[in-house]
């Protein structure tokens, strides 16, 4: 029978040989948390005016299928926004 070949033992990377990654900048300014927490809200309120009140508002009503764009690409720009706030 033949014999099976002998493998070199090969060790595992340890933490040490990781090099620590620098975050440029400092945290976001406070502007930025209130511009991201006005996109989300107010594409929450945009749907709820919709639904609730959207035949008594002309603007509204005349926009139809378009709101829920509207509603959900402002709610969009918000989530986006949590990408870059630190």
């Amino acid at each position: 029978m033949p014999k099976s070949k002998v493998r070199k033992k090969v060790e595992p990377a340890g933490p040490a040989n990781r090099t620590p990654v620098k975050i440029s900048g400092g945290p976001s300014p406070a502007w930025y948390k209130a511009l991201m927490l006005f996109f989300g809200l107010a594409g929450l309120v945009w749907l709820i005016v919709y639904y609730l009140a959207g035949d008594q508002i002309t603007f509204i009503g005349d926009l139809n299928a378009w709101n829920f764009l509207i509603g959900f690409g402002l709610m969009v720009v918000g989530l986006i926004m949590t990408m870059w706030w630190r």
